[in-house]
């Protein structure tokens, strides 16, 4: 191989070491608290969502064995499913093997060469990479603007065959959340489809844990629901959600994500389904995550920027610098706690953070040690 290969990627790499860190991790496993998951429960470790794994291994297998047109959708993939469709109180729907690969399926084989995608502009990398691959025309909207959003409306609704809205309800980055009571008022005027990402709004928001979605009772006017089985549900793998039946069809029968791909293993599936059970009930520890989530974000002076006041687990701090933004996880590191060190190209020049992922299992002391170590640094 050549050197100027390699010369390229040691180049492309110097602003962005995430390997680095995930060796790193690796070395840290006596950390006494982790706060850089997404398992905002602490499920992965419940004995009835381990025993809800074991279960659907003895019954099914290790693995699905196939695709899931072959053999591979079994009769525990259809009770997760209708369990997430009358959670989450739609009609049709389907299991992919991750977040990002449902994602690229609805952007990439939905939006056709007639139609236009309007995005935030903060929207998940998933999301991004797919509406660039895909054949149809996407502008992105100011995060959270939604005047911005209906100024790209007016100017190009009846341009365009279908005009898609897609956004996240918790932005994994930031944290923060649209208005979307007022984002699905603009529904009246351009009759958009709306695809809304719930991956971390799942199990944090709403009565049941169903999500920013239904905490809002706007679950009806949303067009297409995506989430995750990797974060609060402690599993892995994700799902897509419609009361349109042919929306469903078409990606069964076009979505090469789906169709080619071996399908979810039933330990997965078993542990996910157990852990949906366990959320709909969990309304006590529900409250005491948005209010140690409140907490923190008073204590470390951190404000709003736009969207709606609600208090997501995700706490950005804003650092800048990339260097001193790993200096100050290197120190919450030797503290025994890890938080994510999140730089360019993850996130802009210039906004390099401290992303810390708050989990119902952090105590008042946590939070009090958190602000005795950030805060000073930040001043300095």
């Amino acid at each position: 191989m050549s050197e100027q290969f390699f010369d390229r990627l040691e180049n492309e790499l110097n602003s962005s070491r995430d390997a680095n860190l995930y060796r790193e991790v690796r070395l840290f496993s006596e950390c006494r608290v982790n706060l850089c998951a997404n398992d905002y429960f602490q499920l992965r470790h419940d004995p009835r969502v381990i025993a809800g794994a074991k279960k659907a291994c003895e019954i099914y297998g290790t693995g699905s064995g196939a695709s899931p047109l072959l053999s591979g959708f079994l009769p525990c993939h259809q009770s997760l499913l209708d369990q997430l469709r009358k959670w989450k109180h739609k009609s049709y729907g389907m299991l992919f093997n991750s977040g990002f690969i449902a994602n690229q399926a609805v952007l990439k084989h939905l939006p056709g060469s007639n139609d236009l995608v309007l995005a935030d502009k903060l929207i998940h990398h998933s999301i991004a990479q797919a509406l660039v691959q895909g054949s149809a025309r996407f502008k992105r909207y100011r995060h959270l603007d939604l005047e911005h959003l209906q100024e790209l409306l007016d100017a190009n609704s009846k341009d365009y065959e279908t005009v898609f809205v897609v956004t996240e309800s918790v932005f994994s980055m930031d944290g923060d959340c649209p208005d979307l009571k007022k984002l699905v008022e603009l529904k009246k005027d351009y009759p958009f489809i709306l695809i809304l990402d719930e991956a971390h709004g799942t199990g944090v928001f709403g009565e049941t844990g169903g999500g920013l979605a239904e905490e809002m009772q706007i679950q009806d006017r949303v067009d297409i629901l995506i989430g995750t089985l990797g974060k609060s549900l402690a599993s892995m793998g994700a799902y897509i959600l419609s009361d349109s039946s042919t929306i469903i069809d078409f990606l069964v029968n076009r979505a090469g994500e789906f169709i080619y791909s071996t399908f979810l293993s039933p330990a997965q599936v078993g542990s996910a389904e157990i852990a949906l059970q366990i959320l709909q009930a969990a309304q006590e520890k529900r409250r005491h995550l948005q209010e140690i989530s409140r907490s923190l974000r008073q204590t470390l002076g951190i404000e709003k920027s736009g969207g709606i006041n609600a208090p997501s687990p995700i706490i950005p701090v804003l650092i800048g610098d990339p260097t001193k933004t790993m200096e100050l996880r290197n120190r919450l590191l030797q503290k025994g706690i890890m938080v994510g060190a999140i730089r360019p190209p993850t996130v802009p020049p210039h906004t390099s953070r401290l992303r810390i992922s708050l989990h119902t299992e952090v105590t008042a002391q946590t939070l009090e040690e958190l602000g005795n170590i950030i805060n000073p640094w930040m001043k300095s």
